[in-house]
């Protein structure tokens, strides 16, 4: 595969199709002469302030404009973007400047004024930006465009477990994230992409630079609203949506509307689509679910199902490889249970150098044979390949593993659940016991009883929580992933499922 270099092919485009639209936006259509200009116009900024190639920006910035042009300049001029959401502050925050000495932040003005109360900012130049500012009338910039191996990004890890690490993305890395949303959408000329994920999330990122590899364009919200979704994209006329985390069934348990079949959406590609949900989503709104799987370090998509098999990620990108291994290293077929996801490169550069500054993580995960994703995967005999969460994201249970994706899966069907979120708490007896969150829809007083029975009719002994805590609302990573980590596991306002066995 040949790596055209995102910073050069936005120029190369700019000059070719000027007034082509590359997206639009609240403030109206943005052509690619536009945005180009604007790039160049900040890469220029930046390289009379001093700053040079490898030099790290820290941006904090809600979509906008500026922000999106700001992303393009960095990429234009070899400097390494450090996306930040700009709700972040306190120790997190601290952890992310520590870890990569910017040179510079650039930020909304309400970020700007928090600074202050991180030390770790002290000393370091600010940058205040609005939404719509804009350079004009930059000259072209000196430096050559960067090379594919060279770093774009440091993109740190939604830290739902722990701290978050910073991983380390090519130009070429950031590319094949974008080729992947291409093959995995099915893009044809002339596609409107709805997008409303944020530019700091690798969700964000790669699509925005789809439109410089295939001829679509973005229509840019600048939030995910769930009451508003369908009323957005038909007005827009997008052909594509991009779901992640519970998205999928946040959509289905909207009240029915007008907007939810008049619409020229034909695709929604992502990842997190409960198999449950996968038909009667299609059903309900006339769209096609086009399952993935990936992380940021392995160029953001690694597999992608374009063979309508429910519940599957299905097969590896054209430049990825994929083998499944058990805990002593021996490689896995169908019909030998789960194992871990690791993937393998045909296409050196394509999986990340490693955690910026953490090399014993980076060790941890770069092994001789390949990308340990730390993530759980089965095959079918037709070698299409199952998703099972995360490794860490299980509890052991009366002797078992549970895994909370199955769990979840279970107790989001009920008609009063929202979304949930498995934890385990240590049991009376050793090991632990499961411990079920729950957001519930609104005005609902939820039966914990019935629910109880409910799940257990659909679920082992071993899966069936023992205890179930009602949450007004999951704090969540940009993705739309529940923190669990941020869940308060104490005692107080939890229900025992050993007081209904008692009194039955």
């Amino acid at each position: 595969m040949q790596i055209q270099g995102l910073a050069n092919r936005l120029q190369v485009l700019a000059h070719e199709t000027p007034n082509r639209i590359f997206a639009n936006t609240s403030t109206g259509p943005l052509t690619f002469q536009c945005l180009a200009m604007a790039a160049e116009g900040f890469a220029q900024r930046y390289y009379d302030r001093g700053l040079r190639k490898g030099d790290r920006v820290v941006v904090m910035m809600a979509n906008s404009l500026s922000s999106l042009a700001i992303i393009h300049g960095l990429l234009r001029a070899g400097l390494v973007w450090v996306p930040v959401n700009p709700a972040l502050v306190g120790a997190p925050l601290a952890h992310v400047i520590r870890t990569v000495e910017p040179s510079l932040i650039v930020c909304d003005p309400d970020v700007a004024a928090r600074l202050p109360a991180c030390a770790e900012a002290e000393g370091i130049p600010v940058d205040q930006m609005h939404e719509d500012e804009l350079p004009t009338g930059a000259s072209p910039l000196p430096a050559a465009f960067p090379e594919a191996g060279d770093l774009a990004s440091i993109m740190f890890t939604s830290g739902t477990t722990g701290p978050a690490k910073g991983v380390m993305v090519s130009h070429m890395m950031l590319e094949l994230a974008a080729e992947g949303v291409a093959l995995c959408g099915d893009m044809k000329p002339g596609d409107n992409m709805f997008m409303w994920e944020p530019f700091y999330h690798i969700g964000g990122a790669q699509v925005l630079m789809v439109p410089l590899l295939r001829d679509v364009h973005l229509t840019i919200s600048d939030r995910f609203s769930a009451s508003r979704f369908w009323q957005q994209v038909a007005e827009a006329g997008c052909t594509h949506i991009h779901h992640l985390g519970g998205i999928i069934q946040i959509l289905l348990k909207q009240p029915i509307s007008d907007w939810e079949r008049n619409h020229a959406v034909r695709v929604a590609w992502g990842g997190g689509c409960a198999p449950v949900a996968w038909r009667p989503f299609e059903k309900r709104f006339g769209v096609q679910i086009r399952e993935c799987y990936g992380m940021t370090e392995c160029s953001s998509l690694t597999t992608w199902n374009n063979e309508g098999v429910v519940g599957s990620v299905g097969r590896a990108m054209p430049w990825f490889e994929i083998d499944l291994k058990d805990e002593n290293g021996r490689t896995l077929k169908a019909g030998d249970g789960p194992g871990e996801i690791v993937v393998r490169t045909s296409l050196p550069g394509a999986i990340t150098q490693g955690y910026y500054r953490n090399p014993d993580a980076t060790a941890r995960a770069l092994q001789p044979d390949g990308f340990h994703t730390g993530d759980l995967g089965s095959w079918d005999e037709n070698g299409m390949l199952f998703f099972l969460g995360r490794m860490t994201d299980s509890v052991r249970c009366k002797g078992e593993n549970v895994s909370a994706f199955e769990v979840e899966t279970v107790a989001n069907l009920h008609p009063d659940v929202v979304e949930s979120a498995m934890v385990g708490v240590p049991g009376e007896i050793g090991e632990h016991d499961i411990l079920l969150f729950l957001q519930v829809r609104s005005g609902i007083t939820i039966d914990f009883d019935q629910l109880w029975h409910w799940m257990a009719e659909r679920l082992a002994p071993y899966q069936r929580p023992r205890y179930f805590k009602v949450v007004e609302e999951f704090q969540r990573t940009p993705s739309q992933r529940i923190q669990k980590h941020l869940l308060p596991k104490g005692q107080e306002g939890r229900w025992d499922a050993a007081q209904l066995k008692k009194s039955a």
